[in-house]
C-alpha cells in the first residue's frame, strides 16, 4: 500500500475538510433537532460520489462508498450537547474560528470532526482506487446519541437491517486508538414518606430524610465497586434529586434521586440494580429501584423506546479490526497508544449488545467534550482521513 501517497492526499483535503467542519459548526444541531446537520452531510457526501446517500426513517444519514462484499462502517454521532453558560465562552460557539492549526466551535471534537474526516477518508479511497470488490465503506452521521448512546445503531440494525463486519468509532481518541469503553446505566431510586405541617414535622414521615441516609450509603458503595485491569472500576455517583411536599411549610412526601451509574467489565445492569436495592437503608425504607427509559422522538418524528442501559464492549488487541487499525497508523504516523475511552460511544450497541466489533480513532481530543471553548486541530482530520482510507484495504488483506 502506498502511504506516502494517502498523506499526500490527506493533506490536500485540508481546507476542504475544514470548511466542511466550519459549515457543521455553524448549524446548531442538539439531539433530536439534527436534521439541517444532516442534510449538510448528505449534500457532501454527495457532492464526493458517494454511491448512494440516504436518510433513514430515525434520521441518521447513511453513505456508501464502493460495491464490494464486505461492508465496514465508519461511524460518527453529528448531535452536539448545548453551549451551557455563555459566559463561559470566549468565542461565539457556533460562529467558532480558525487559525493556521485549530478549529473551535460547539462540536468540533465532540465529534463533528469524526463525519467530517470519515467522509474525506472515503473519498481518499476513490481518488486512488483503494476501492475493490473486496469492500463497501458505510459512513453513519448517527442522532440523538448525546440524550442515549447506541439508540441510532439499535434502529440501524434492527429496522435498516444493517450488519456491518466492524465498524470503525470516530469519537475524539486523543491520536491514539481506543479498544472499549465501560458501559454505562441510569437509575432511579424512590422512597415515600407521609406529608403533615412543617411546625410538627413528628406527624410525618419525612422522605428527604430518608433519601439522605440512602446517599451516604451509595457513595460507600463507589468506593467498594468491581475493578477490571484494562477499564477501571466501575463507578456510581448521583446526579440528580427530586421531591415532592404539599408547600415549604410541610413536610416532603416523597423524593428520588438519579445515578449515573458506570459499568465496569463483568458488571451487568442487574448485578448494578440488586446492588443499591440491596443497600440496608433501601431495603428498610421500601425503596423501588428502576432504570430509567427513553422514549424521546427524534427530528423526523419518530419514537423507538429503550431501556437506558448502555452495555460494556472490550475488543481484543490481537482482533483483526484493531490490528488492521494499528498498521495502518503505522504505516504513516508511527507506533499508536492502544487505549481506552473514559466516556460512552456508540459502541455500546453496535459491539456491546450485537457483538459487531469496533475499533475507535478519531480527531479531537476527549477532554474537549461538553467543554466551553470546544476546539479540535487540522492535523487531526487529515491524520484521521488517511488512516481511515486505509483500513479497509489492509484488513480485507488480512481477512
Amino acid at each position: 500500500m502506498d502511504f506516502k501517497n494517502i498523506k499526500v492526499k490527506a493533506n490536500a483535503y485540508e481546507a476542504d475538510m475544514t470548511k466542511f467542519l466550519r459549515d457543521l459548526i455553524a448549524i446548531p444541531g442538539e439531539s433530536a433537532n439534527e436534521e439541517l446537520v444532516i442534510k449538510r452531510i448528505a449534500q457532501e457526501m454527495e457532492k464526493l460520489g458517494f454511491n448512494k446517500v440516504e436518510i433513514d426513517n430515525m434520521g441518521n444519514v447513511l453513505g456508501y462508498m464502493g460495491t464490494g462484499e464486505t461492508l465496514i462502517a465508519y461511524d460518527a454521532h453529528i448531535d452536539t450537547v448545548g453551549i451551557g453558560e455563555i459566559s463561559n465562552w470566549t468565542f461565539d460557539p457556533y460562529k467558532g474560528y480558525e487559525t493556521e492549526e485549530e478549529i473551535g466551535g460547539r462540536g468540533a471534537s465532540d465529534q463533528l470532526g469524526g463525519i467530517v474526516s470519515a467522509t474525506y477518508g472515503a473519498k481518499i479511497m476513490k481518488d486512488l482506487d483503494l476501492l475493490s470488490d473486496k469492500y463497501t465503506v458505510l459512513v453513519t452521521g448517527t442522532v440523538q446519541e448525546e440524550d442515549c448512546d447506541g439508540l441510532c445503531w439499535q434502529y440501524i440494525h434492527n429496522e435498516d437491517k444493517i450488519k456491518p463486519e466492524f465498524v470503525v468509532i470516530t469519537e475524539p481518541t486523543n491520536g491514539n486508538i481506543y479498544r472499549g469503553q465501560r458501559g454505562r446505566m441510569e437509575i432511579r431510586v424512590e422512597v415515600k414518606g407521609i406529608s403533615c405541617h412543617g411546625s410538627a414535622p413528628e406527624r410525618g414521615d419525612n422522605a428527604i430524610y430518608k433519601m439522605a441516609d440512602i446517599l451516604q450509603e451509595v457513595r460507600v458503595l463507589n468506593d467498594n465497586l468491581h475493578y477490571d485491569e484494562f477499564l477501571g472500576k466501575g463507578t456510581v455517583t448521583v446526579s440528580e434529586i427530586f421531591y415532592n411536599s404539599p408547600s415549604r411549610c410541610a413536610v416532603a412526601d416523597m423524593c428520588a434521586i438519579s445515578l449515573d451509574r458506570r459499568l465496569t467489565d463483568g458488571e451487568t445492569f442487574e448485578s448494578a440494580l440488586e446492588e443499591v436495592r440491596n443497600l440496608p437503608f433501601a431495603k428498610k425504607y421500601n425503596a423501588k429501584v428502576t432504570m430509567y427509559k427513553y422514549e424521546r422522538p427524534s427530528w423526523t418524528n419518530l419514537v423507538y423506546p429503550t431501556d437506558c442501559y448502555f452495555p460494556t464492549w472490550v475488543i481484543p488487541e490481537d482482533a483483526p479490526a484493531t490490528k488492521s487499525m494499528v498498521e495502518a497508523y503505522e504505516g504513516m504516523y508511527g507506533q499508536p497508544l492502544v487505549d481506552k475511552w473514559t466516556f460512552s460511544t456508540n459502541g455500546v450497541s453496535i459491539m456491546g449488545r450485537y457483538g459487531i466489533p469496533c475499533i475507535g480513532f478519531g480527531p479531537g481530543k476527549e477532554e474537549e467534550a461538553h467543554a466551553p471553548n470546544e476546539k479540535t486541530w487540522k492535523a487531526d482530520l487529515v491524520k484521521c482521513a488517511a488512516v481511515y482510507a486505509a483500513v479497509p484495504t489492509i484488513y480485507c488483506k488480512n481477512k
